[in-house]
């Protein structure tokens, strides 16, 4: 009896061990000269702990043999970008780095574009928002990847509109218009007690180029969506009614008209909410001194923790045409760095194949895969030397794993539904499937063009149509 057992012992470990090596080749196409190669990858990122990351990691490692250390390294929002644009310079940055959802155009030669198989133009379009792909396919190839999103929203100030007898945040920017107006108080000398909304200045405004951008779009401004296109703030536009309409302009009046103490004719400004003596509207609407602020999903938590006891919600953006809801989309998505030095790992005891920069960059693109798109329960992973590939068999989805440790809203379309009943998160999940973007080659230069747009306004230094002839000049000289 013993024997037979230890037969069939050894009959499965013999079974088990062919299997084994029969499916090495499959998945690594080995041959006899190469016994395999190990890549280890780096990721940069902002705001995100290591710790985020660890089961995703282990998960993936336990499918793919290949995969050697992957480790995520975090950097302070403020200095990530010099300090990456360095290291790539260098040739000693990382494998995968996180990119604002404006870089691309400036990053675009730093970037390897994913291979076909790896990720594709309808890869994107399938599992998210339609503003991805904008931002993320150039030549109808794949740049970088999400696992979240944000997009603009309105934060409102229960209490005070609790007091101001406003049932509900404003869903048009007429409802916006009366929230202020109810919500503001000016003493007889015109100092602002306190404010209905921070908006029309620029400089402590949070986000105030994205808000004026945002406005222009949902006038109808045409903005530039790719190299070939340029910027026509200040030309007109076909309106509802088939006349001509000055967008830009009716966008960029609207905005700045929140800061003006008088109309034409020095009649009293009804809506006067706003100047550049105010606090930054950050600081401003944690301290309870305004009702209404525009921002992203990334300062909900500052707001949390500079002051835990204020009763505030979000709400979607006001729209000028409800038909046609449009709200700006900010984020970041994951991309593969084009050239770093390579180096050569082992397998075991063994010589590896030489980790050229192509196995680097392929094995990058396919942790991205893992990573960011949806799986049905097996994930294909293929060679990067002979493109053989397998299937393997795993119940577990790494974006849904994401989300449950950083709490951010989703950028996958499936993972958008299941956060609808969060009350908070899907207001910037909801928004993120009519978020949109335009094509920038220095988005610095642009908050900068935008800011001074605002500015030139409110001084009386440029008229509206003056002022926006610069602007679109600017920024079709940047791009």
């Amino acid at each position: 009896m013993k024997q037979i057992k230890s037969y069939a012992t050894k009959y499965f470990k013999f079974i088990f061990l062919t299997f084994a090596v029969a499916i090495v080749p499959l998945v690594s196409g080995c041959d006899p000269s190469n016994t395999g190669y190990i890549v280890n990858l780096e990721i940069w990122g902002i705001k995100d702990d290591s710790t985020v990351y660890n089961e995703i990691i282990n998960q993936y490692k336990n499918i793919n043999p290949y995969a050697g250390d992957i480790k995520y390294r975090k950097f302070s929002e403020s200095t990530y970008k010099q300090e990456l644009l360095d290291a790539l310079a260098s040739g000693n940055g990382p494998d995968i780095f996180m990119i604002n959802n404006a870089w691309l155009p400036s990053f675009q030669s730093k970037i390897e574009a994913a291979p076909a198989l790896l990720a594709s133009e309808l890869d994107l379009r399938n599992n998210f928002p339609d503003s991805v792909a904008s931002d993320f396919i150039a030549d109808k190839v794949v740049y970088a990847l999400p696992l979240a999103m944000d997009s603009m929203v309105l934060y409102y100030n229960k209490d005070m509109f609790n007091a101001a007898g406003i049932t509900e945040p404003p869903k048009t920017w007429q409802e916006f218009d009366s929230a202020v107006e109810k919500l503001t108080m000016v003493d007889s000398v015109g100092n602002i007690i306190r404010a209905g909304a921070a908006i029309g200045t620029a400089q402590n405004v949070n986000m105030s180029s994205d808000l004026l951008s945002l406005l222009m779009m949902q006038h109808g401004v045409q903005f530039p969506t790719d190299k070939n296109m340029r910027a026509k703030f200040d030309e007109g536009v076909l309106g509802p009614d088939g006349t001509v309409v000055q967008a830009g302009e009716r966008a960029l009046a609207y905005y700045t008209k929140f800061s003006r103490v008088s109309d034409s004719g020095n009649v009293a400004n009804k809506l006067y909410t706003w100047n550049s003596r105010q606090k930054d509207s950050l600081e401003a609407f944690s301290e309870g001194t305004v009702g209404m602020m525009f921002s992203y999903y990334s300062r909900y938590d500052d707001i949390k923790s500079k002051n835990p006891k204020l009763n505030f919600g979000v709400a979607p953006v006001p729209q000028f045409d409800s038909n046609k809801p449009i709200t700006l989309a900010n984020y970041w998505g994951y991309a593969v760095s084009k050239n770093k030095i390579a180096s050569t790992q082992t397998v075991g005891q063994q010589p590896s194949a030489p980790v050229t920069n192509g196995i680097r960059t392929h094995e990058a693109w396919q942790f991205l895969r893992f990573l960011t798109l949806k799986n049905t329960g097996k994930v294909k992973l293929y060679n990067a030397i002979t493109r053989n590939s397998g299937e393997f068999a795993i119940n577990f989805d790494p974006a849904l794993e994401y989300l449950k440790k950083t709490n951010l809203p989703a950028a996958r379309r499936d993972l958008i539904e299941l956060q609808k009943m969060d009350p908070v998160l899907s207001v910037f999940s909801q928004g993120n499937l009519i978020a949109k973007n335009w094509y920038q080659k220095d988005p610095d230069s642009v908050v900068k063009i935008m800011k001074t747009t605002i500015e030139a306004v409110n001084r009386g230094e440029l008229t509206l149509h003056e002022a926006l002839v610069l602007a679109k000049n600017r920024v079709n000289s940047s791009n």
